[in-house]
């Protein structure tokens, strides 16, 4: 009896599965959630043998074609997902509006201060009649300068410590009111003896250069300079200046930087744009410069004219020293110490200047696998510090509630996490998988209108790169499976949070000085299995397979997008970006 009970409830669940390949609303009607349910809680150990073969036996009764009834078991199970899909395309929508009006507010600031703010910012900070070039040559004017600190933090950078120090040797300041301090974590004592010597060198011309090493590599960056910031020399320093060892300042970047700190005390940080020599060598570093335009120019740029406040980029900016003992000083507690940094200062009510007209020269990594390990530490760095410190900013009593919801809202949440749940998962998951399922109608404005309008607003501020644009779009698009895990394992404390790779610097910074001598040696050529990526590959197939579906069985033009997007995951699964040469 019990048997009949099982065979009669299979029978019902398949006709039902049945119906539904042939009528989805007819089946969502039939379909009686308590019939799974006792399935489920039957003695499945004893009669699940039998209950396939009723449900296969069903499926073959019905079909007409030999061979379709593997058709239908497909077509039912893909039908069962339905729901989720469902499910996953209204978070997406949701997701995908609030991206968009994010966008469109961050673009409108960033043009409205190109198109109206037509006098540099820098124009606007005067600071008296101090001359910085008649203070190098009298010490009484001299004395009236503040005592500036710099510092370059190195790792085994063999190839461009001899730019780095000469760029900061170079800096127009008073040599007796600017303290160079090279922190040398470097593990290969060949490199340490050449950062030494030419540290020396510097120093035996007059430079007021220290090179500073220490016993371990705790806290790695971070640890590096709060070690640099105990010695007892930099007590009398009033700013600090970061660069990272692949930085070339200006030698006028301390007198357009300083003004803002001594006209506006209640000024913490100037944070100088980023320039990159670089940028042509290949590909992907193409698509880098287009992605850090964007951060500079919108992000950075509404951030400062809006809130006073964004992100610290780690190099290129100066800080003034009493904002970093009021706001606690470097900590490693994740990878991205200077938006960590930045978060406690702003909590302590100090405002931050962009200064997008002051450009520091730079090296984009050009090695695929380079470019990944600085993604991950970004990504996974960033949403960590979210979920530490998130309550933190909720509860901070002297920050307007304005300012709170922007940083934790559109800082945080929108642009660490949103943005790359959102990228990955409507257009790599959601619309690939909605070819499948025609229940599943995407709204026509959410797959045309608001796309476009983002691409139009990147378009108008990087109008030299138009033509690389859709590129740019699709290899986004890939990057952020990348994000989005690193995302998780910071939200959720899993995997290697707190790893730190030093982004590898290739030195093709000397390009632009040719007439500076680096020790370097050959690098290896990176062998091909050394650059497949199995889970870019694996969505690259599964997009294939949806696009072909859509090209053969959908009324839609979706297979055009997603064969775009499938090459882009393909070409960068097999490793087919970037250059192929490292030293790791």
């Amino acid at each position: 009896m019990q048997r009949k009970s099982m065979d009669a409830r299979v029978g019902t669940l398949a006709m039902v599965f049945l119906t539904a390949a042939a009528s989805p609303a007819e089946a969502v009607r039939q379909f009686q959630p308590s019939s799974l349910l006792l399935l489920i809680n039957s003695n499945i150990h004893n009669y699940a043998g039998s209950a396939i073969k009723n449900i296969w036996a069903g499926i073959q009764r019905t079909a007409s074609a030999s061979n379709y009834y593997q058709v239908v078991a497909v077509w039912v199970r893909i039908k069962m997902a339905a729901p989720v899909l469902w499910v996953m395309l209204v978070i997406c929508i949701m997701m995908l509006v609030m991206l968009g009006i994010e966008l469109v507010l961050l673009s409108a600031v960033s043009l409205f201060v190109k198109l109206f703010r037509r006098m540099p910012i820098e124009e606007t900070h005067k600071w008296g009649s101090i001359d910085v070039e008649a203070a190098t040559d009298s010490s009484i004017i001299s004395s009236k300068l503040p005592l500036i600190l710099v510092q370059i933090p190195m790792y085994n950078e063999k190839k461009v410590y001899k730019l780095s120090i000469a760029a900061a040797c170079a800096l127009t300041w008073p040599s007796d009111r600017i303290i160079i301090q090279i922190l040398d974590d470097s593990t290969d004592p060949v490199v340490k003896k050449l950062v030494e010597m030419e540290c020396k060198e510097w120093a035996s011309k007059g430079m007021n250069i220290k090179y500073e090493v220490r016993n371990n590599r705790r806290g790695y960056k971070a640890g590096a300079l709060k070690e640099g910031m105990k010695h007892g020399y930099v007590e009398e320093c009033e700013y600090v200046a970061i660069f990272d060892s692949d930085f070339q300042p200006q030698s006028d970047f301390l007198t357009r930087t300083i003004p803002f700190l001594l006209s506006d005390l209640s000024v913490a940080l100037v944070q100088a744009r980023w320039e990159f020599v670089n940028y042509k060598e290949c590909m992907l570093t193409r698509m880098q410069r287009m992605t850090l335009d964007y951060h500079f120019k919108v992000e950075q740029q509404a951030g400062s004219s809006g809130w006073s406040f964004f992100g610290f980029n780690g190099t290129a900016g100066v800080w003034r020293i009493a904002t970093l003992n009021e706001a606690g000083g470097w900590n490693d507690r994740t990878t991205v110490e200077d938006m960590d940094l930045a978060v406690r200062a702003t909590l302590k009510g100090w405002k931050f200047i962009y200064a997008g007209n002051i450009k520091v020269k730079s090296e984009l990594p050009s090695n695929f696998k380079a470019y990944r390990y600085q993604q991950y530490r970004w990504s996974c760095g960033a949403a960590n510090l979210f979920r530490k410190m998130a309550m933190e900013i909720l509860m901070t009593k002297n920050v307007p509630i304005m300012k709170k919801i922007y940083v934790i809202y559109n800082f945080f949440f929108l642009r660490r996490v949103v943005v790359h749940f959102i990228i990955f998962s409507l257009y790599s998951l959601v619309i690939p998988l909605s070819v499948f399922v025609p229940e599943v109608q995407i709204p026509y404005w959410a797959i045309t209108s608001i796309p476009t309008t983002i691409t139009v607003l990147n378009a108008i501020r990087m109008p030299r790169f138009l033509h690389l644009l859709v590129f740019w779009i699709v290899f986004e698009n890939v990057m952020s499976l990348h994000r989005l895990k690193a995302t998780i394992s910071g939200l959720f404390e899993a995997g290697k949070i707190n790893e730190w790779i030093v982004t590898e610097k290739l030195g093709e910074t000397l390009l632009a000085n040719p007439k500076i001598e680096v020790h370097e040696e050959k690098s290896r050529r990176v062998r091909f299995l050394e650059r497949i990526y199995l889970t870019e590959i694996g969505i690259g197939i599964f997009l294939i397979t949806c696009a072909t579906y859509n090209l053969l069985y959908s009324r839609n033009f979706y297979f055009v997008y997603i064969y775009l997007q499938a090459a882009a995951f393909l070409i960068i699964g097999f490793g087919y970006i970037g250059t192929f040469n490292s030293d790791r």
